[in-house]
């Protein structure tokens, strides 16, 4: 009698973001998490007493102000001396990262947001919901970097889901 046993297939459906662990993600299917708001690339001041991190809205030389995205990935540890790679494995030591960022949402169980492009299907939504800095940050280049203080910034929601920039 032949064996009619059929061989196990994977039938989860699920986007690879729901059915695989950080560690287990593709270069590629890691590199298409970040949304492309530009937040991480922001100047941020460390409190020194507290340990708070402290965003401004002044951009890394490398961020292109206009697609919130780097001029030079490829090359932007060569270019920028403290820019950070982002890994499954330091993504704990790095409090640092927006609450709205694709990697901290996921690595803390929360998914995806529904303005983010692997939902949404468009680079635009993130701009459209208000998440990206586009329009909202200022080169370093205009900014003495004695002024950091002075540029410091909070993410406010608005009732129409977006957010704006306040100054402190």
């Amino acid at each position: 009698m032949p064996n009619r046993a059929k061989k196990h297939r994977n039938t989860d459906n699920r986007p690879f973001w729901e059915r695989k662990d950080l560690r287990d993600m593709s270069p590629k299917e890691w590199e298409s998490l970040c949304d492309g708001c530009g937040r991480c690339c922001l100047h941020k001041l460390k409190d020194e007493d507290t340990g708070r991190v402290h965003y401004t809205d002044v951009a890394c030389r490398l961020l292109d102000l206009k697609s919130c995205r780097c001029s030079n990935y490829p090359q932007r540890l060569e270019e920028v001396a403290d820019c950070v790679v982002l890994d499954p494995d330091n993504l704990a030591d790095l409090a640092w990262m927006p609450a709205t960022c694709a990697y901290r949402r996921l690595a803390e169980g929360r998914g995806l947001a529904e303005w983010h492009p692997l939902i949404s299907g468009t680079r635009a939504s993130v701009h459209r919901a208000g998440i990206a800095i586009g329009g909202r940050a200022v080169p370093e280049s205009a900014v003495d970097a004695d002024d950091l203080e002075e540029h410091v910034i909070r993410w406010l929601k608005v009732p129409r889901g977006g957010l704006k920039k306040a100054r402190r």
